[in-house]
C-alpha cells in the first residue's frame, strides 16, 4: 500500500481556491487526471467523468495512483490554492492550511 507522509490509503479529496489561482498550470502538468485549466485561465478539479467542477469549493476524490502527483501539485503551486483533505473529518493534510 502506498504511503505518503503518514497518510495512507484513506480517502482524500482536493479542491482549488480559484480566487488564489495564478493559472500557472503546474497542477494540470503534474496530475492531468485531476486538474485542468479552463478557458478562463484558472485551474479546476475534474469529476469522475472528466467534467470540470466549476462550482466554488467543488471537490474531487484523489485517486491513489496519482496521490503523489496531487501532493506535488499542492507543494509547487505558486498561488498556494490547492487543498487536499481527508474525506472522513475534513482535515487538510496538504496545502496552505495543512497543520
Amino acid at each position: 500500500m502506498q504511503q505518503e507522509a503518514g497518510v495512507d490509503a484513506e480517502a482524500l479529496e482536493v479542491w482549488i481556491d480559484q480566487d488564489l489561482c495564478t493559472g500557472d498550470g503546474i497542477c494540470a502538468q503534474y496530475a492531468p487526471e485531476v486538474f485542468e485549466l479552463d478557458i478562463d485561465g484558472l485551474a479546476y478539479v475534474k469529476g469522475p467523468d472528466d467534467e470540470l467542477l466549476q462550482t466554488e469549493g467543488a471537490t474531487a476524490r484523489v485517486p491513489l495512483p496519482v496521490l503523489t502527483d496531487v501532493v506535488d501539485s499542492a507543494k509547487e503551486c505558486p498561488g498556494e490554492c490547492i487543498h487536499v483533505r481527508r474525506v472522513a473529518d475534513g482535515v487538510e493534510v496538504y496545502g496552505p492550511d495543512a497543520g
